[in-house]
């Protein structure tokens, strides 16, 4: 693995750990919304990754890497996906939303598991950008070595 590989992967890092935080912020905004375009309460989104080494998708990601001009390597944002947990219900008669019983379903979204998720992404962001600042070093230092 060259020293441009190294920042391959960490830049395809960077980018799904940027996604993460943007799906997870989606939730923590979406909390406690009870109706969608689409039908009932909002369903909290969770990140699926994968490296482009990984079998079952070795085949795919290479093609996309050779369209798009880069080598194989890094990870990749495979799906973001409903989670498939039932939605939680509420005793709340007056609200718009309520069912014939009175209850009403919202998303179910814990905002301390949202939080702690987040902070992962933030310092997976935070030590590839590390990564990265360190190849670059290497990098240049190898220039100076050419000199």
């Amino acid at each position: 693995m060259g020293l441009f590989s190294t920042l391959e992967v960490s830049g395809s890092a960077l980018a799904a750990e940027r996604a993460r935080a943007e799906v997870i912020a989606s939730n923590m905004a979406n909390a406690e919304t009870t109706r969608t375009s689409q039908g009932g309460p909002f369903r909290r989104k969770v990140v699926m990754f994968s490296s482009a080494g990984a079998s079952a998708f070795r085949l795919m990601l290479a093609g996309y890497n050779r369209l798009a001009g880069r080598a194989p390597g890094g990870v990749r944002l495979v799906q973001v996906a409903e989670d498939s947990a039932p939605p939680v219900m509420r005793y709340e008669p007056g609200h718009p939303d309520a069912n014939g019983s009175g209850f009403v379903a919202y998303p179910n979204i814990n905002p301390i598991q949202e939080m702690v998720d987040l902070m992962g992404a933030v310092r997976a962001y935070q030590l590839n950008a590390s990564a990265v600042t360190a190849s670059k070093q290497m990098i240049q230092q190898s220039l100076e070595l050419l000199k």
